[in-house]
């Protein structure tokens, strides 16, 4: 079990991340008020499962830094969920859930090129792989904030 340490929202691509306290998430949307609920993201006209929501450790940012030598804040990561104290690279096609509200695991959320351009900090792509975090759609409605736990409920 961990916690959830951030949550993050843009209104529109390459806008700024916006940290909140707290965030409503709707199955088939993602997160209220982020730029992938209202299908205003980069990768919006893909239409893949694991864009309603995305999740990253807080260790992985500090792997990053400790490893990699880049300073990276976590908003600049452009995920949405910032955790503490879970490995999500196990959680891909499992059932976890926030404050009742359930997700479901769908694939790693790898870094591409466009990441490292609008940070503007080389290498970070390569820094990021394998630890870049984790897509996954909302399963059911709610909200969820920061201080949340967060946990696996069921394994395949």
């Amino acid at each position: 079990m961990g916690i959830v340490e951030a949550i993050f929202v843009a209104p529109r691509e390459a806008k700024v991340m916006i940290d909140q306290s707290s965030a409503h998430v709707v199955p088939g949307r993602g997160i209220e008020g982020d730029r992938y609920f209202e299908k205003l993201g980069t990768f919006s006209k893909k239409s893949k499962d694991g864009r309603e929501i995305t999740f990253i450790e807080a260790e992985a940012i500090e792997a990053v830094g400790r490893d990699y030598k880049i300073a990276l804040d976590a908003l600049e990561t452009r995920r949405n969920v910032l955790t503490r104290g879970v490995s999500l690279n196990h959680w891909v096609g499992k059932t976890f859930e926030i404050n009742g509200v359930h997700f479901q695991g769908i694939e790693l959320c790898e870094p591409c090129g466009y990441l490292e351009t609008l940070t503007e900090k080389p290498g970070l792509r390569k820094a990021l792989v394998h630890r870049g975090g984790l897509r996954a759609n909302v399963v059911t409605e709610g909200t969820i904030q920061v201080g949340d736990t967060i946990q696996l409920k069921s394994t395949p």
